[in-house]
């Protein structure tokens, strides 16, 4: 497989990686981008733009982009944090403060920052909304504030899958009168230059290539992953939380429907190119190219301040959260402990490590069975480890 871009010196290690993902896991088309410093220090991509096309048929070429499912929801916390920072929101205040509806059904005493660190007790939709229900913004935001909290709001933790896209678009609407997609157009993705859009415009379909699941060849048996038994119970089980959690929206979705793609779901639609990523959490630990920055110092360290950690009560094993971060792991292993940032199921990855001025910006358009930790994301984090030792 021909891989095109560049690296810097001494970011070999993660050409070498990238590669060996085409190699022996069984990736069909992708890209990996990394910043140090607001500086982009590799900007690779290969294979095809369509997961069942080769690259002969249609290549994956530098702009093109794909949907990123739940690292999505590193840009919606964002929004949420920068509405923080210029004092239009209160990250103690409830969330009823806000939005007068969300005090049903017990959840009056739900504060803001327990919506980012899922702790807002309503991963679950007693009715799951259709693909086409969920993208009404107002059906959505009426069916979460409408739900009875399945634990006391800020008392434990669990991953809120889909619930997250209702919950941070419609406190942004409410506190901006603007809808989310268009709020972070404007005030995220332009000022930093990214190329990632959360309702996809028709102008930018073109780049968009279709995604679909892969599976790992046999050769790499030894590299598969197999779940926890009680990980894979709490999937199979229809009862469990995890699997309520995931199928809020039933059926699921065709991600390759323009009209899903131009919906705005921020905890699992949104679209970028692997530099789109990249260069949004860049611009969280620092200037880009010398310009911009979004996060202040501050914000940067709220965001990555641990604010749920141990058993998750949705994905089944011990997470760590900030506010609307995951936090390194053993289930979802970053660069370092400080690093911060957020994975989609199935594949793309992006996070950033303060510590080393590095951000990193992972997409592809195969997805594997993975929730939090692909294992072609985490042969680039070796990579990266490797390159910055």
């Amino acid at each position: 497989m021909d891989v095109n871009g560049t690296v810097a010196e001494g970011f070999e290690p993660v050409r070498e990686a990238f590669a060996a993902n085409f190699a022996l896991l069984g990736e069909r088309g992708a890209a990996v981008a990394v910043y140090r410093d607001g500086h982009r220090v590799v900007d690779l991509w290969a294979g095809a733009k369509d997961v069942d096309g080769t690259a002969g048929e249609g290549p994956w070429e530098r702009g093109t982009a794909q949907i990123v499912r739940s690292a999505t929801k590193g840009v919606a916390a964002a929004a949420l944090l920068l509405l923080h920072q210029r004092g239009e929101l209160d990250l103690d205040a409830p969330v009823g403060t806000y939005w007068p509806e969300y005090k049903a059904a017990g959840k009056e005493h739900t504060l803001v920052r327990h919506l980012l660190a899922h702790r807002a007790g309503v991963p679950v939709l007693d009715r799951p909304l259709t693909p086409a229900e969920a993208a009404d913004p107002d059906l959505g935001a009426a069916a979460v504030a409408a739900q009875a909290p399945v634990w006391e709001p800020g008392t434990d933790h669990g991953y809120h899958a889909q619930t997250y896209s209702w919950l941070t678009g419609e406190l942004l609407r409410r506190v901006t009168g603007r809808p989310v997609g268009a709020w972070i157009a404007d005030e995220i993705a332009a000022p930093v230059g990214a190329n990632l859009w959360l309702g996809l415009p028709e102008s930018e379909h073109a780049r968009v290539g279709r995604v679909g699941p892969v599976e790992a060849p046999e050769a790499a048996g030894a590299l598969k992953t197999r779940p926890k038994r009680a990980v894979a119970e709490a999937y199979a089980d229809p009862d469990s939380l995890t699997r309520r959690a995931f199928a809020a929206i039933t059926p699921l979705p065709d991600e390759n429907d323009p009209a899903y793609r131009a919906a705005a779901l921020p905890a699992s639609n949104g679209i970028a190119t692997a530099d789109g990523l990249a260069r949004f959490y860049a611009s969280l630990i620092g200037e880009v190219d010398g310009g911009t920055r979004l996060f202040t110092p501050e914000t940067t360290e709220l965001a990555r301040a641990e604010q749920s950690g141990g058993q998750d009560r949705v994905l089944v094993v011990g997470t760590r959260f900030g506010l609307g971060y995951m936090l390194h792991g053993a289930a979802s292993p970053l660069l370092s402990p400080g690093s911060f940032g957020h994975p989609g199921r199935g594949g793309a990855l992006a996070f950033a490590d303060p510590e080393t001025g590095i951000s990193f910006g992972y997409v592809t358009n195969g997805f594997r069975k993975s929730v939090t930790a692909d294992p072609r994301a985490q042969a680039l984090v070796r990579a990266l480890r490797t390159a910055l030792a």
